[in-house]
């Protein structure tokens, strides 16, 4: 077995300072640091002194539901986010930001290589969840769940200044490819990229995923029926990173900009 790349050694060793649970003093300090510091606004969480650990409090929940907007044929953001590009897939490729692109057969792995024909001259979206950003994913829209790879690998982080300038950097990350189809049978698939630090990413549906693991080969698994609706949640991040999601042709009509801040519950356009 080859040694584990540097950047999740130290993701797994902040990892286990996040996940230590301080005195109340201690922990106050940190937590109230880290608010400061990353400039989070706490008004829709609880108060930051009573998250028992750091990593609590990076993946704290909403204390009051968001309302989703009415009618089913809209579009939302399942995240708190930085919409980093966004654009037509073309010839199996996307974007990691403009000018920067890559090959999706090689982002989405060997399990789901019928999935990059189906997305051909469909939709990219790329949201980027910063360290202070609400960690939490939910669905952009109702879909039935068909497969899940978890794939190993680095945990660079995802900030603009490697996604402008190294290229590949989201098939570099370890990363989890969760292909789906909407009730009208058309392929959707959301991509979980992992970063720098804590390097966890949760999958409710899926307790067998362990990512920032000893794991190196793709874990794969395949479901019968299991339906999400729209907005329901489906795992989160242990600090900020990447999810990128990619649509069938002519299945969503997007209405997103680049560098646009959206929030879960946000509009981003119509589903056909």
């Amino acid at each position: 077995m080859s040694s584990r790349h540097f950047t999740s050694v130290i993701s797994q060793k902040f990892g286990k300072f996040a996940s230590k649970e301080f005195s109340p003093l201690i922990q106050h300090f940190i937590n109230a640091t880290y608010v400061k510091l990353m400039g989070l606004d706490m008004s829709e969480f609880r108060e930051p002194s009573s998250y028992k650990t750091l990593n609590k409090l990076f993946t704290r929940a909403l204390e009051t539901p968001r309302e989703l907007p009415g009618g089913k044929s809209t579009l939302i953001s399942g995240v708190d986010a930085l919409i980093t590009d966004a654009g037509t897939i073309t010839e199996g490729r996307a974007y990691q930001i403009k000018g920067m692109s890559y090959s999706i057969e090689e982002l989405f792995g060997a399990y789901h290589k019928d999935a990059v024909e189906k997305v051909e001259g469909g939709e990219f979206i790329n949201f980027y969840l910063s360290p202070k950003d609400y960690h939490r994913y939910h669905m952009p829209l109702e879909l039935k769940i068909l497969s899940l790879t978890h794939i190993p690998g680095k945990l660079y982080p995802v900030n603009f200044p490697l996604l402008r300038n190294m290229p590949d950097l989201f098939i570099e990350n370890e990363r989890v490819v969760i292909e789906c189809e909407d009730k009208k049978g058309r392929t959707h698939v959301l991509v979980l990229v992992g970063a720098l630090n804590v390097g966890k990413m949760v999958v409710t549906f899926e307790e067998r995923v362990q990512t920032n693991s000893d794991i190196i080969e793709p874990q794969h698994y395949t479901y019968d029926d299991l339906w999400l609706q729209r907005g329901e949640l489906f795992g989160w991040f242990e600090m900020g990173s990447t999810i990128l999601t990619f649509s069938k042709k002519g299945s969503i009509v997007p209405e997103v900009m680049v560098n646009q801040k959206v929030s879960f519950t946000d509009v981003l356009g119509k589903i056909r």
